[in-house]
Order: C-alpha cells, then structure tokens, then sequence
C-alpha cells in the first residue's frame, strides 16, 4: 500500500473516531438535567454539615449553569455602558452572588425530588427541559422549566429556571434594572447591593 493510501486511511479512520465521539459524548438535554437534579438531591439528603453542603452545591452550579451568559443577560442594555474594569467587576460579583444565592436557598431543602418529563428543541442553540419538583406533606406540587443552552452539544449550560411560568433570570434582569433606574442610572449602585449581599 502507497504512503498516499495509508495516510487516506489514518484521515478517514480519524474522522470516523472523531465523529464517533462526538455522538457518544453530546448529552441529551433531559438526561444533563436529570443527572444534576439527581447529584443535587444526593447532596442535600446527605448528614454532612451545611457549609459542606453549599460548597458541593456550587460545584455543581459552576460545572452546569453558563452564569456569566446569565449574568450579562440579567445587566440588559446596562452592559453596552461599561467599561472593560467595570465589567469584569460585575462579571466577578454576578458569580459570587449567583453562587451564594443558590446555594443557600436549595441548601434548606431536605431531599428534593425533580422527575424531568419532556424536553422540547427551539432551535441549535436552546432547548426547553420540563420537570415537576414532586410534592410533599409540606410543599406543593411545582413545576419547573430549564432553558438549557445547546450550541456545543457535549458542553450543555443551565441559561434559567422558568417556575409556574415566572422566568428567574428576567425576574432577576428586573429587579437590577430598578436598583440602576432608582441610583440615577448609576451602576456602582449595583454593585454595592451586590457586595453587601455576598459579605452578610
């Protein structure tokens, strides 16, 4: 066989193993969902201390949520008037922020139960994952929506939570929005409302 021939065939053997991997590699949405709602609840059932458990949650939120995409959405048009020291602040605070406020909240839950049931493509780049957050004796039945961010099937990203309806980061994008309006279209304002939160 000719040098040609053999490298054609190490090109054509690469190529099959390469797109191989990428199909056994991409992750369905509904099961990348799943997984983490399952690690999640593993971690909350668990006897370990609460600041053990919120840093594992967190974990799992760096690993699994595109926060800075959630953190440049939720800044809205606010963002186009940074400047490159400005936005790496905010992008620095919106993390920790996301992170303790995360974490915090789901660490008071016992063990949460989340049994995804559909998932439903928008497009390339988002697809919407629908779970039900299984009632207790205590706590109603609720229903949550994932939009997760799919444009590198292997890499899926958390880019919000939708419950009954209400979307998290828009919600979120409001309320930052009014903190700015109220301070005189100010930003610093924001960001001392969100260092006070991270420091208490």
């Amino acid at each position: 066989m000719s040098l040609r021939k053999n490298l054609l065939s190490f090109s054509i053997f690469f190529i099959i193993i390469f797109l191989s991997s990428k199909t056994v590699f991409s992750v369905e949405p509904d099961k990348f969902i799943q997984n983490i709602v399952d690690k999640a609840s593993a971690v909350l059932k668990n006897d370990h201390p609460k600041e053990y458990k919120i840093e594992k949650l967190k974990s799992i939120a760096m690993d699994s949520v595109d926060i800075r995409g959630i953190g440049l959405y939720t800044l809205g048009s606010h963002r186009k008037k940074l400047s490159d020291d400005q936005k790496k602040k905010y992008n620095d605070l919106f993390r920790d922020y996301f992170l303790k406020s995360f974490s915090s909240r789901l660490s008071d839950y016992t063990d949460p139960k989340i049994n995804v049931i559909s998932q439903e493509k928008l497009n390339e780049k988002y697809t919407i994952v629908s779970s039900i957050l299984v009632a207790t004796e205590k706590t109603p039945e609720v229903k949550i929506d994932w939009r997760v961010y799919t444009k590198n099937p292997e890499k899926p990203l958390i880019r919000d939570l939708i419950i009954e309806g209400l979307s998290l980061a828009r919600t979120q994008k409001e309320e930052f929005n009014s903190v700015i309006q109220s301070n005189n279209g100010n930003i610093n304002a924001l960001f001392i409302n969100l260092e006070n939160f991270i420091n208490n």
